[in-house]
This record gives structure tokens, sequence and C-alpha cells, in this order.
């Protein structure tokens, strides 16, 4: 799997996802084209889904935040007879290369917590209607939602297979939202994932595995009334009309790729890719009816879409890239109006979005699995949500005092109402409280610095980033830093980083993702599941997996 992929689209381009309009409620069927896989050599069988299928969902999703925001209710649901949905492709996943893998599990992931989050974020509700075999990561789609709803017929149930058929886990979340979100009792979850056939009917509302079980022939109107009891008794404001987000612009080259106000440059040779953003140009409008007409081209949304698909695609198609070094230029203090605006008015509906898209895209960056090293040189804007940047990163470097023949405005780090509860992480604590979790008093102290462009001297000692140098130590410090970090083993550079950025309490979301990042990583490279005898290998030839079989 050589090409590179894009994770950009639209409706015009879709081919396995149809979304249909009804008021407040939007009908979202799954209808995975077989002859429509991202790569050549499986076709997608039985709504079976590979990384191109789950980009179009990624691409739905966001498009139902901004363009349709008068949605109240999503259903989800499959177009095809007799399914739901049978998983991942396990052909696809059978000759993937490792890295594509896990790759392809993190963004499903994401992909999930994003619809899963939608009625908290959002006020968008996502109830599933499941008729037919729901399996393995079809299982995993469903449980994402709020709301599950079961036909009780002889040919439909929910499974999670992968352990007796495949040797692998239900590694994108399976395993956590049955356990934590749905509460199966642990007796029940086990024998629930150590059976091919699923669980059907009652047994699985019963088990907790669904919140409803309906007759078949009261299917269909049953969810219609599910729907519409939802999108009445939701607060969600009404809006009448959304923002189109429009293509966003960019141009690929050899050694990297450039968006609007956003640069990536990369540097094979020394295996790291640098990623400039440029603060805004234009002052910030003076309200959201403004904002709201500028739509997608205003820069605090713009920024976000283009890092967005810039850290997705260094994931993705530039995996020997180890370091990412990001880099900001511009006016501190027009970021902060930007941002500014939109705090001031979070309770309208596209402040709302934009802000809850600047911490999805803030989580994407923390669960990145390259070492990541923020640069804060002169003529810098780490400000607001730039400024988590500074936290996200394993480390830290800012210039200190003027440097020779430098003619930018001074380093700065400037803190805005926002790094304080607006673009929580994972473990659903602030970068700042995670950062200081053994010295929760000097979270309250920074409070007082909010508004204040900080250099070098104060951001050291409020311990806001990690090393400052003059310009006699600056150049050698951070080349040796880069060096040093290229050198160290990739496998061991991710074990590292992963554990020490989730400092704190324990999430759904962080079990989730250190699940992958730790068993699923691991289980996929062992023979029992992709050796040549293995059962990843062997699905669907009719022999069994064989297994070493010697506990670790």
């Amino acid at each position: 799997m050589t090409k590179a992929i894009d994770f950009q689209t639209d409706p015009s381009k879709y081919r396995h996802w149809k979304v249909s309009y009804d008021g407040p409620v939007a009908n979202l069927y799954m209808d995975v084209d077989e002859k429509g896989g991202l790569f050549e050599g499986y076709e997608l069988k039985l709504n079976s889904y590979d990384l191109g299928v789950d980009i179009e969902l990624a691409d739905v999703v966001q498009r139902m935040r901004f363009e349709h925001p008068e949605v109240k209710v999503v259903v989800m649901q499959s177009a095809k007879e007799k399914v739901f949905c049978a998983g991942a492709n396990i052909r696809m996943l059978g000759g993937a290369a490792h890295a594509h893998k896990v790759n392809f599990c993190k963004f499903t992931n994401e992909t999930r917590n994003t619809y899963e989050a939608a009625l908290a974020d959002s006020g968008q509700n996502y109830i599933c209607a499941i008729k037919g075999a729901c399996a393995g990561g079809g299982y995993e789609l469903a449980l994402a939602c709020n709301y599950l709803m079961l036909t009780d017929d002889s040919t439909s149930s929910v499974a999670l297979p992968e352990v007796p058929l495949l040797a692998v886990l239900p590694g994108t979340g399976g395993l956590t939202r049955v356990t934590d979100k749905r509460k199966v009792r642990r007796d029940l979850a086990d024998v629930f994932c150590s059976i091919e056939e699923g669980v059907k009917g009652k047994r699985a509302l019963d088990w907790q595995l669904v919140d409803e079980v309906v007759p078949n022939s009261k299917f269909d109107d049953v969810v219609v009334e599910r729907a519409r009891e939802m999108a009445a008794k939701t607060d969600k404001a009404d809006v009448a009309k959304g923002i189109e987000l429009t293509p966003i612009s960019r141009t690929f080259s050899d050694d990297g790729v450039t968006y609007t106000c956003v640069e990536v440059t990369l540097h094979r040779e020394g295996r790291r890719a640098t990623v400039t953003i440029k603060g805004p140009d234009a002052d910030a409008l003076g309200d959201m009816e403004a904002f709201t007409a500028e739509g997608a081209n205003n820069w605090i949304l713009r920024c976000a879409r283009e890092l967005d698909d810039a850290i997705l695609h260094l994931r993705n198609n530039e995996k020997e890239l180890g370091l990412i070094e990001f880099q900001t230029q511009g006016d501190p203090e027009k970021l902060i109006a930007h941002e500014a605006l939109l705090l001031g008015n979070k309770d309208h509906w596209l402040a709302n979005e934009v802000l809850q898209y600047w911490k999805r895209l803030l989580k994407r960056i923390d669960m990145t699995s390259r070492s990541l090293v923020a640069i804060v040189e002169h003529g810098s804007c780490y400000a607001g949500p730039l400024a988590e940047l500074l936290w996200s990163a394993d480390r830290s470097y800012m210039m200190l005092e003027e440097f020779d023949g430098d003619n930018r405005h001074m380093a700065t780090v400037t803190l805005s109402q926002g790094n304080f509860g607006t673009y929580p992480m994972g473990n659903d604590l602030t970068r700042l409280e995670t950062r200081f979790l053994g010295a929760p008093e000097q979270v309250e102290k920074l409070k007082g610095s909010i508004g204040d462009a900080l250099e070098a001297d104060a951001a050291d000692e409020l311990g806001l980033v990690t090393y400052i140098y003059d310009d006699i130590d600056w150049e050698d410090e951070v080349r040796l830093f880069m060096e040093e970090r290229a050198s160290f083993s990739p496998d061991a550079m991710t074990g590292m980083e992963a554990n020490l950025r989730f400092a704190g309490p324990e999430t759904m979301e962080t079990r989730i993702f250190g699940r992958l990042t730790a068993w699923q990583n691991w289980i996929f490279q062992r023979p029992n599941a992709v050796g040549e005898e293995g059962a990843l290998q062997r699905y669907g030839s009719g022999v069994r997996g064989k297994y070493n079989m010697e506990r670790v």
C-alpha cells in the first residue's frame, strides 16, 4: 500500500454513504461499494469497510456539524438487505502493512469519538438502527451511537468475533465501550467476545448490548418514532442554515505541502517534518453575524482544517519521519482577538462548533505517534489555541533575548481564557492541568497571566516551556535534540511518549487509545494473527490459524 492517502472528500465523491435530511432528523445509510476499496486486492463485501469508507464517514459527521446544524438526531442504518456491517475488511487487514493497520484503527476511533460526543458537544444525537448481522467493527460503529435499536428476527445479531476468528482484539474501542459505556457484566462480556455467532434479540437487550429490541414488522416505524421523540426532547436551538465547508487550498511538492496558513516542510534525511502555522493577517471580525457570513474562509476555522489535514497526511503518508517540529509566525494579539470572538459567543452554534473542532484537532495531535517539539522563535504567535501546541509537544524550546540580525518581534507565549478549559485532552483535563498535575496551584497562578505576552524568562519561570536559549546556544541545542531524537528506536519512542502524554485520571477515551497503542499494536505483529499460518492470513480458507500456544 504505497499510494498517498487523501483525507479530503465531499458528498459528490461519496461511494459508501448516503444521507437524507428530514428537518431535525438525518438518515445516514451505510451502502458500501464493493468495488470501491481504497487499494486493490480486496472487495468490500457485506458492508465491510476500509479506511476509505471511514474517511467518508468522518466527512459526513463533520459536515453534519457545520453544514446541517438544524439536525438534532442522526439515524445510522444499513441500505443493504440482511446485513448492517461485517466490520473492517479482513482481506484489507491481512494484506496491509502493520503501520497502516494501526493508523487505520486510530483514525476509525477518532471518527467514532466524534459522533459519540456529538450530543454533548453539538446537540446531535446518534441512533443506530440494526437490521441483519452487525459484527466486529460494525458493532463498534453502533457502540459509538448513543441509542442502539435491534430488530428481533432470525438474522439480526450483534457480535465481536475478532478473538475466535482473527486472533486480534476488537481494538478500536469495542472492548472498552462494552465494559465502560454499555457496562456489560464482565462474565457476560467474556462470553460475548468469545463466540463467533453473536447475540440476538432479547438476550442482547438483557445483556445491555443494545437499548431496545423491536419486532421486525414494526421496526422501521418505531425507529422513525424514536428519532422524532428524541428530536422533540432536545434543547438544541433551532438553526436555519449552516455554512459550507468549501475545499481547502493545498499544493503538494516533493518536499512538503503548502496551504493558505499552514506550511509543511519535509526533511527526510533528518527524519523530521516542520509544520509552520501562520497567524491571522486580518483583524478579528466584530460579531458572529459577520463571522458566519465569512464561513469557512475565516482564519480560525481555515487554520484548523488545514492543520488537521496536515497531521493526517504526515501520519499516514510520511511514516518514517519520526519528529514533527511545530513553528508559528504572526501577531499573537490578532490571534487572541480571533479566539476571543468565539469565547465570548459560546452560545452561538458556529462559535461552539469551531471551538469544538479545535478541541478534536488538538486531541488528534496528542494521539499522533510522532515525537513532537514546539520551537518558539522570535516572530511567533503561540497564543490561545496555538499555545496548546506547547503542551501537546514532548518538549519546547524558546528563544531568549534578542538575536543578532533578527528583527522579528520578541518570542512570547500568550495565555487566554481558552487555555483553562476549552480544549480538554482525552483524560478530561486541560493540557495545563496535565502539565502541572503535581502542582494544581500553578494552574491557578497562571490565570493571573492571561493576556500577557510572556517573554522567555517569564515563560520559563512559569513552567510553560522546557528550555530557553540565547543566540549563542540556540542553534546547537536545537540541532542536537533533533539529531538525538532521530537516532532513537521509533517503537521505544511511541511507547514512551504515549505513556508520558496522558498523566492523571483514566477515561474511556484514554483506555481506548492506550489499549490500541499497546495491546493491539503488539497483537498486530504476532504470528498468531499475521504470520503465514496466522488467523488473519487463513481467514476464509476453511483452515483455522495455527497458534504458538505460549502465553506471554
